[in-house]
């Protein structure tokens, strides 16, 4: 039961960040905070909003359970993707911050589907 319930706030959490994070890519214009750290992570402009789309993707596949973890491996990736580029900018402190957020569909990856009866 406890274990369902951790897995339901972690999935919540990512589909959260997934959509929120997607949303700012797609409306980068308007951040423009969200748009120099894309350049200094060497993103360009152009490639923001695919970055973006894909971002929302992931959370939508977060939610299916037969996608739940693709979506989680996914998540995954584009974190690793973000903490190698921000080390090539050379800025660790960033690629710190991430390590809990790749840790997280890790865990989720471990705990599996919340509303999924599994044999135990």
């Amino acid at each position: 039961m406890i274990r369902s319930i951790v897995s339901l706030i972690l999935l919540l959490l990512s589909v959260y960040l997934a959509f929120k994070h997607g949303w700012e890519a797609l409306n980068y214009k308007n951040n423009p905070e969200s748009l120099k750290m894309m350049h200094e992570l060497g993103i360009s402009e152009p490639v923001i909003p695919f970055f973006g789309a894909v971002t929302m993707l992931i959370g939508v596949l977060l939610l299916i359970p037969r996608t739940f973890f693709l979506g989680n491996v996914l998540n995954a990736i584009s974190i690793v993707v973000v903490m190698a580029l921000a080390v090539r900018a050379g800025n660790f402190r960033m690629a710190l911050i991430e390590i809990p957020f790749l840790i997280m569909p890790l865990v989720m990856i471990w705990l599996k589907y919340p509303f999924v009866k599994t044999a135990v």
